[in-house]
Parts: structure tokens; sequence; C-alpha cells
């Protein structure tokens, strides 16, 4: 089900954070623009809080490399795309080379497919543009009762992800959570 190899890809940064001293975490995101539409203000505003979330604080653990062995801990900079029906996860490592200069550590592949998350997704825009149609109009309970639904898909959306990059890779809720969103955002074309 999941696949990694090693590939140059032509995406664009999204945001940077300060390091910190925690190395098992996204230190830097990437999302692919080469498929960039225009978004609702809403859905830029999810985009934009999930990042920033992401970065200020997240759990991303590389387990092991294609062969099993141990691979060098983060910080991390993620690359997102969807590929062939593919998310695809590219993880980089910078650190110093014996010279001071940042260099490439670390490059590995996790590929999932994202056929398991299309009515997930496709539930989660649904009830998100319900919710957004109706911030204005609704009575407070059918608010909170869109907003219950929309935190329900969110979070099976999180697990589902979860679940399919394991054993590669490790993430906490919170961390899957936002990277959803952003698998979300991948999905408008």
């Amino acid at each position: 089900m999941q696949h990694r190899e090693t590939q140059s890809d032509s995406i664009i940064p999204l945001a940077i954070t300060p390091m910190d001293s925690r190395s098992e975490r996204i230190l830097e995101i990437f999302l692919d623009q080469s498929v960039a539409t225009t978004r609702t203000a809403e859905v830029e505003h999810e985009y934009a809080t999930a990042v920033a979330d992401l970065l200020q604080e997240n759990y991303f653990h590389l387990c092991k490399s294609p062969g099993g062995t141990p691979v060098a801990r983060g910080p991390y900079h993620l690359h997102l795309s969807i590929q062939d029906n593919r998310l695809v996860m590219d993880i980089r490592r910078l650190a110093p080379d014996e010279l001071g200069r940042l260099v490439e550590k670390i490059r590995e592949r996790v590929t999932v497919p994202v056929s398991p998350f299309r009515g997930t997704v496709k539930d989660y825009f649904f009830i998100c543009g319900s919710y957004y149609k109706e911030i204005h109009d609704a009575r407070p309970s059918r608010l909170e009762t869109l907003d219950m639904a929309r935190r329900s898909i969110h979070n099976d959306g999180a697990e589902l992800l979860q679940r399919l990059i394991r054993p590669d890779i490790e993430i906490d809720f919170a961390t899957a959570r936002r990277l959803f969103t952003l698998l979300c955002v991948l999905h408008i074309r």
C-alpha cells in the first residue's frame, strides 16, 4: 500500500518556523502549487491556520529507511503533493556537512493512495460548505451541529492518515488533523 522512492520535485515553500530543541518534528512544509486553483476565503483561512498550527507544534517521526535501518532524526522538511492518485510525502533533513554548509542528509518518500480518503474528503467539503453558508444566518444550535459533524469527519480523516502512513511515519493526532486539512487543500482542482 505504501511506497518509498527518491526523486526530485517542483514544490513551492509554504512557511518556515524557527528551529527549536525538539528534533522529531516538521520544521518546514511545502505544498505542491503546480495545480493551484482559486480557493475561497474560507479554504484559505483553513489552510493558513493548519500550516501555522502545524509549524508551531507537531510530532513527526520517520521510523525507518526503505531497508529497515534507522534513519537520522529530524527536524524534517516535508513536501506534500498528489501524484498519480497518491499522496506523496517527500521527507528531507538538512544538516551541516564537515565545512558547515547545510546539505540534504536524508531524503525519503512515502506514498499512500488517496482513494481511501475520497469519501471523507467529499464529506468534509460538503459539511464545511454547509457550515460556511449557515454561519451568518443559522441558529446557534444548527451551527453547533454542523461544527460537530465537521470535527467528526476531520477526526476520521486524521485517523485514516495515521493508519495509512504507519509503519513508515509516526505522527500525533493533532499533526494528523493538520496534515488532513492540507490533503483536502491538495484535492481542490
